[in-house]
């Protein structure tokens, strides 16, 4: 009920434009997947670093992933507002440093701290969709919003071997400055502030821990397998061991806490779990 007062209260147009900076807040996050990796050659050149090339996208990977549960949850709980703000200056100031690196390991670090803001930007930009529209208009934004990706696997190449040939590769990390602001300002001065309905903030510490580690080994396990170790070496065979133990764990703490990060009640619904199952193979 609270949703729908708002939404009533809410113009088209002031919708439109929310959904303006929120689309270039996700275009941001799905281009700094693609933009680096013209760059990456010379990157490898800069800081003779080919050894340690992969974590560049690894770091970014990693902490990406294992934010999205976690931070959907929290704005379930606090209001996306606030903290879709929050992930764009996250996202903004981990591009200033990597634009700033000097080494590449100083590099990897803030490509991890980038990726908590891109993980941050992609889940909330989904959930704001449901904020903003009836369900039958939620179709063509979501529609709209996978588009973004396509534009950017498409453009982010290009954009990025330009920057690099012509200025430099660090350009790469510098062109989310500009558009990052503009889309802060978008959803400061322009998205509505809709408060969280949950009576129960608490929040699934222990379930976060476990599913962090269990995403984070089960990343690098995909990693590493068939390059850095054969894929049934001790250490790749450890690794899943270990993530398939954290995120056991987790699935039973989610049946027994009452505000759980992941409700398991989710998987019931036939629609939930295959597409869950077909973006996981994708």
């Amino acid at each position: 009920p609270l949703l729908m007062e708002t939404l009533l209260h809410i113009s088209q147009r002031q919708k439109m434009l929310v959904m303006m900076a929120v689309l270039l807040a996700m275009f941001l996050s799905a281009l700094d997947q693609t933009i680096v990796s013209t760059a990456l050659p010379t990157i490898v050149k800069d800081f003779n670093s080919l050894d340690r090339l992969s974590w560049v996208f690894t770091a970014y990977m990693l902490t990406s992933t294992i934010i999205v549960p976690i931070y959907g949850k929290l704005s379930d709980l606090y209001g996306r507002k606030g903290l879709f703000m929050l992930s764009i200056v996250i996202f903004l100031f981990g591009s200033a440093l990597c634009a700033m690196s000097q080494h590449i390991n100083q590099l990897i670090i803030f490509r991890a701290i980038q990726g908590i803001g891109g993980g941050a930007l992609m889940t909330n930009a989904f959930a704001i969709i449901a904020d903003l529209f009836v369900i039958e208009e939620r179709g063509k934004w979501q529609g709209i919003m996978g588009g973004v990706f396509g534009l950017s696997s498409v453009f982010g190449p290009i954009l990025g071997g330009w920057l690099t040939d012509h200025l430099s590769w660090r350009w790469n990390f510098y062109i989310n400055m500009p558009l990052g602001i503009l889309a802060l300002l978008g959803i400061f001065f322009l998205m509505p502030k809709i408060k969280s309905s949950a009576k129960d903030k608490s929040i699934d510490y222990l379930g976060a821990i476990y599913l962090a580690m269990g995403l984070a080994t089960l990343l690098l396990a995909f990693t590493w397998g068939g390059t850095t170790y054969a894929w049934n070496s001790m250490e790749i065979l450890l690794l899943f061991g270990f993530s398939f133990v954290t995120l056991s764990f987790f699935a039973s703490m989610e049946h027994l806490v009452k505000n759980p990060i992941l409700p398991p009640e989710l998987f019931r619904n036939p629609v939930f779990s295959l597409s869950s199952i077909l973006v996981f193979l994708t």
